[in-house]
């Protein structure tokens, strides 16, 4: 994987964790009072999906660095337990679609979703070179 593509999937990475912990610190609490109690648990959930999605990627990248670094090879890295995992939960875009998720958890999980797929693809792609 080149160098720079791979500094700026993991910089985008490292950017929406942060913002997502900004937003779950700092912005949900204010968002809260304003759902009904069903409203908060499904966005809840929505959150845990979009921090499902960031901690797979940022664990795909790391081995990626390890490959990278001479510390993997890229057949131990294409081995199913160090591939992009969690696609039961990381696939889903819609699991309430009559929620009024507040706007920038929308955002977040739109974005996460989009990093997710894209990645998949590179895993796929590292996987096929490997076998």
């Amino acid at each position: 994987m080149q160098t720079v593509f791979f500094r700026r999937t993991y910089d985008e990475t490292m950017s929406l964790l942060v913002e997502a912990r900004d937003y779950l610190s700092y912005g949900e609490p204010f968002e809260r009072p304003k759902l009904g109690s069903g409203d908060r648990l499904k966005a809840n959930c929505e959150a845990m999906r979009i921090t499902s999605r960031l901690t797979q990627v940022m664990a795909w990248l790391l081995v990626q660095r390890a490959v990278a670094e001479g510390e993997m090879t890229c057949e131990e890295a294409a081995a199913e337990p160090h591939r992009l995992a969690g696609q039961s939960v990381c696939h889903v875009t819609d699991a309430f679609p009559d929620t009024p998720l507040p706007r920038a958890l929308r955002s977040l999980l739109d974005r996460s979703y989009a990093l997710y797929i894209r990645v998949e693809r590179l895993d796929q792609m590292v996987a096929s070179r490997a076998n």
